[in-house]
């Protein structure tokens, strides 16, 4: 199954519409994305795994490789650390993000092969499907859903599913 995500906002969830959020900066080609942009890259994206906040929640109900995330779990977005787009253990001595934030964002992830396979340094890193900030403000180049909908959308997937980020 595909999953998308519409430049306008709009995200089609099983025959169902929703709202989801993108990059500050909108969707950008694959061809012109960078590290740090804020932009959501437009592509087709396959989901490789769920990350939760065990703390937090429970594990979702979902076909997906499901593992929680511990306090010290990262994701390298150091473009010239061979560890580059990947996951780490923190503190790492590159540049990398913390997976288990202060605030919900990443208490559920759905990780996305996007700049995986291989890796390409620069084009950028932890690019996720995630859960939406309260007031519904944008990404730093994710795609973020309600916390509803991420769960409906966790319990239709199935491994070979993805994510398509459609453009204008």
């Amino acid at each position: 199954m595909i999953f998308s995500a519409h430049a306008n906002g709009e995200f089609h969830l099983g025959g169902q519409r929703t709202r989801c959020v993108l990059g500050a900066g909108g969707v950008t080609s694959l061809r012109l994305k960078q590290e740090g942009d804020k932009k959501t890259p437009a592509g087709s994206w396959p989901f490789r795994r769920v990350l939760y906040r065990p703390d937090r929640r429970p594990a979702p109900a979902t076909r997906l490789p499901v593992s929680a995330v511990e306090p010290d779990d990262g994701w390298c977005d150091a473009p010239a650390d061979p560890r580059y787009n990947q996951p780490v253990k923190l503190p790492y001595p590159a540049s990398a993000e913390t997976l288990w934030r202060e605030d919900s964002l990443y208490d559920l992830v759905v990780v996305l092969g996007y700049n995986d396979d291989p890796v390409v340094p620069g084009k950028g890193s932890a690019i996720f499907l995630h859960l939406a900030r309260p007031d519904g403000g944008p990404t730093e180049g994710c795609v973020a859903l309600e916390t509803s909908d991420l769960e409906r959308l966790l319990a239709l997937a199935a491994p070979g599913d993805s994510l398509a980020v459609l453009e204008p």
